[in-house]
């Protein structure tokens, strides 16, 4: 059998990892991939640094009740791309996918199906899954995103131990894949959206004091303290940074009608944001495992930002 390679990409990790590095904070909904370019990229690096040709590329993501979405769907028909796709559960969070590349990767070592895997994430979870498919003889590579500073971003200090190696993914192939989302410019004639403001804007802003908010119902969506609590300076400004990166984020490109749900939901923070939220401070503060206090301190700055961006 011909030595070959294969990708296996955690879509969670390198989407999140490429949206941190061009917007300052880890949601998805921040930026547009070209999906095509990006897969282009992993192929050619893994062949040239492997010197084997490629098996195919793995598509690790999760979707409502396991159906792709029209995005995932193109991602599936592209060349030499296998779309292997978790569920999303009631509570919002993926399920399924870890397990689907581990037992892809071991299943595909057993089967000496190929000779060096190069694995695109950071996830603890996956260390015990590298070692056991090393333990059939194959190589295993981390692929990772490369910060603003070029040092690897988000890979597990023991999943890159257990690892045969680690390596980067080229800057310039990840930034000419992945474009900022911006405001978009009103037609000739149309009624102007409120304009979102800068993070420089925002960083200049008064900041109020969040106040105790009596508890909703949750509704399909994370509910948020907002209750003031006292921590240590430079863990404030953190907290602080991240909301505010977050908000300015996920709100560009956003409609006034879209803006609005955000604040009738209130306290309910969306998924999407309150993950990232969670994900952008424990990279920033290098907290692996936030506490209750923390986190409900966080989502309490997240809504007085969005008090201090709906004022006039």
């Amino acid at each position: 059998m011909t030595p070959r390679c294969a990708v296996y990409v955690d879509a969670g990790y390198l989407l999140a990892a490429a949206a941190t590095r061009a917007t300052g904070t880890s949601l998805r909904g921040g930026i547009s991939a070209d999906h095509e370019r990006l897969v282009a990229a992993l192929i050619a690096h893994a062949e040239e640094r492997s010197g084997l040709p490629l098996l195919r590329v793995h598509w690790y993501d999760a979707a409502e009740n396991g159906v792709p979405d029209a995005t995932q769907r193109k991602i599936g028909l592209l060349s030499r791309v296998k779309l292997r796709l978790g569920r999303i559960g009631f509570d919002g969070e993926q399920k399924g996918v870890d397990l689907r590349i581990g037992l892809d990767l071991v299943a595909h070592a057993r089967n000496a199906a190929i000779d060096s895997a190069y694995l695109v994430s950071g996830d603890d979870d996956l260390t015990e899954a590298v070692e056991e498919a090393q333990a059939h003889g194959l190589q295993v590579i981390i692929l990772a995103v490369p910060g603003r500073t070029g040092a690897p971003h988000g890979v597990s200090h023991h999943l890159h131990a257990a690892a045969d190696d680690l390596e980067l993914l080229a800057a310039d192939d990840l930034d000419s894949a992945i474009t900022r989302r911006h405001a978009p410019t009103p037609a000739v004639g149309a009624t102007a959206q409120a304009p979102v403001p800068s993070p420089a804007l925002l960083a200049n802003r008064p900041r109020p004091t969040p106040t105790r908010t009596e508890p909703a119902p949750p509704t399909g969506l994370v509910y948020s303290s907002t209750t003031a609590l006292a921590f240590p300076a430079d863990l404030t400004e953190t907290i602080d940074s991240v909301a505010r990166h977050v908000l300015t984020s996920w709100s560009s490109g956003r409609s006034k009608e879209e803006l609005a749900e955000l604040e009738t939901a209130r306290p309910s923070i969306p998924r999407e944001v309150d993950r990232a939220l969670l994900r952008d401070l424990s990279d920033a503060s290098g907290l692996q495992d936030l506490s209750d206090p923390i986190r409900y301190q966080l989502r309490a700055r997240f809504w007085a930002e969005v008090d201090q961006f709906n004022q006039p």
